[in-house]
């Protein structure tokens, strides 16, 4: 016997997103079957409304629902914006309280393989800001990936031209680590990296 079709196809929609398989889909589906209409209801509503009140920041590309938290604060450091890949980096790197800069995000990290880049328009738009704002620093806060490394060299060689200091999160060694437990890569980075104490 199998599923009815509209089970089968709300397992599909779950296993749509990131991270979940076929059982996972299909526990969701089943869980869903014990809520009461209203609470579909609300659910439905919030997905449905998702483009409506989320939006992205014509400048920095953060999302945002009316103006932008970080564009429109005149708190923010202006001279030294943190270009991340996606946009849920921006409020990781917020939780950490560290950073009172700008933000721009580009979208998608560089990955020839998969035929991925950035968008232009997004290269040509950090450009724009960082004539326009007097950028000093730009802060490459991208993935210790392959593609992270790529997209970090070629934004240097594209902001090459302007008087601006390019820099990369220091990498290497997670906090409470041993060394035991760390790979050869990584720790080569710590080394690397490494600064007086």
């Amino acid at each position: 016997m199998h599923y009815p079709d509209h089970l089968l196809k709300l397992i599909d929609v779950f296993k749509k997103l990131p991270g979940v398989g076929s059982k996972s889909a299909e526990r969701f589906a089943f869980h869903l079957l014990d809520w009461p209409e209203g609470k579909l209801r609300e659910m439905g509503n919030t997905i449905e409304n998702t483009k409506l009140f989320l939006n992205y920041c014509t400048e920095c590309n953060c999302l945002i629902e009316q103006g932008c938290t970080f564009c429109d604060n005149p708190d923010r450091n202006c001279s030294v914006v943190c270009v991340v890949a996606s946009h849920k980096d921006v409020f990781s790197i917020e939780q950490t309280h560290e950073f009172r800069g700008l933000y721009h995000v580009l979208g998608s990290l560089l990955s020839p393989l998969q035929g991925l880049s950035p968008a232009p328009q997004a290269i040509e738009k950090l450009k724009e800001r960082v004539l326009k704002l007097g950028v000093k620093e730009i802060i490459l806060a991208l993935d210790s990936t392959l593609e992270g490394d790529a997209t970090a060299l070629f934004l240097k060689k594209e902001l090459e031209e302007f008087n601006v200091v390019a820099s990369r999160l220091a990498l290497g060694l997670p906090m409470g680590s041993s060394l035991d437990f760390i790979d050869g890569g990584t720790l080569a980075r710590a080394l690397a990296g490494r600064h007086i104490y």
